[in-house]
């Protein structure tokens, strides 16, 4: 069950409905899930179905992501679940807003996930004032963090998440977690309706890092939430230390969160990267 001091959410990164269950009855809880592209391209029925009758088509892909999505969300209909709509590095913020609209009605309790660049900071705008809730994803510098919260100021708390992908942060020698540390201290001063959301964490001490620290939700792998269950959940204690090794930590921005986004340097070549290989694996499963 739920640890009683545990204030983080839980959420699993995954799109398979199967993994949602099992992990479920491990934890005896679970706060919301995150889909994305790749992880929908990995699913089993997916590739099943990819073996058996070849690829999909557009409008076949989309109905396979809805029906898996329905699914977790039927699995956790108290919780989140985060659906990202398809973006290259052309996509406009017309084009992702009206995918994030038809994906928002597949289910009650949706976040719509826009890529953190320009395009998806206007989409996000417009989003949270027509009333959509949204995630922003593949964030990388507290300036984008900055401008996610400049373009959502529309929105109510648990309306808008913005998710700083540590684990590949890490993979350039830089400590992702003290992003995370960073953006929190910067949100502080401001009112609360952008919640930090920690992903891409590759492993179990990210997830005790991001309780620690006080993220608001921390999503991770099957693997890593299971073995935090085998482990019998325990939390950090108030002298855990996130032992980052020899990675750089990220210095501190003093940023004026009343600014508008446009004014934040928002671009990072991991967005773009990022942005590209989302596409290319959904693009991998179409005609």
């Amino acid at each position: 069950m739920r640890p009683e001091s545990l204030k983080t959410r839980i959420f699993l990164d995954g799109g398979d409905p199967d993994e949602t269950r099992e992990l479920i009855e491990l934890l005896g809880f679970l706060d919301g899930q995150t889909t994305n592209p790749t992880l929908i391209s990995r699913n089993p029925e997916a590739k099943r179905r990819r073996k058996k009758f070849g690829k999909f088509t557009e409008e076949e892909l989309l109905e396979f992501y809805r029906e898996v999505v329905v699914e977790i969300s039927r699995l956790i209909p108290e919780g989140s679940v985060s659906v990202e709509v398809y973006a290259d590095l052309d996509t406009t913020s017309a084009s992702m807003l009206m995918q994030g609209r038809e994906m928002y009605s597949w289910i009650n309790n949706a976040h719509i996930k826009f890529p953190t660049n320009a395009e998806g900071l206007k989409a996000l705008s417009e989003a949270v004032a027509s009333g959509l809730r949204a995630n922003m994803t593949l964030c990388f510098r507290q300036e984008q963090a900055a401008a996610v919260y400049a373009a959502s100021r529309e929105g109510r708390r648990g309306d808008v998440f913005v998710s700083p992908f540590v684990g590949r942060l890490d993979d350039r020698g830089q400590n992702g977690m003290s992003l995370i540390t960073n953006i929190l201290k910067m949100y502080r001063v401001g009112d609360g309706h952008v919640q930090v959301l920690t992903a891409s964490v590759r492993g179990y001490e990210h997830l005790q890092a991001a309780i620690a620290m006080g993220s608001d939700i921390v999503t991770a792998p099957f693997d890593v939430l299971k073995e935090w269950a085998d482990k019998g959940l325990p939390l950090p204690g108030k002298d855990y230390l996130y032992r980052s090794q020899d990675l750089e930590d990220i210095p501190y921005l003093a940023l004026n969160l009343d600014g508008e986004w446009e004014h934040y340097d928002i671009f990072h070549e991991l967005t773009d990267k990022g942005i590209q290989r989302f596409a290319e694996d959904w693009d991998s499963l179409l005609v």
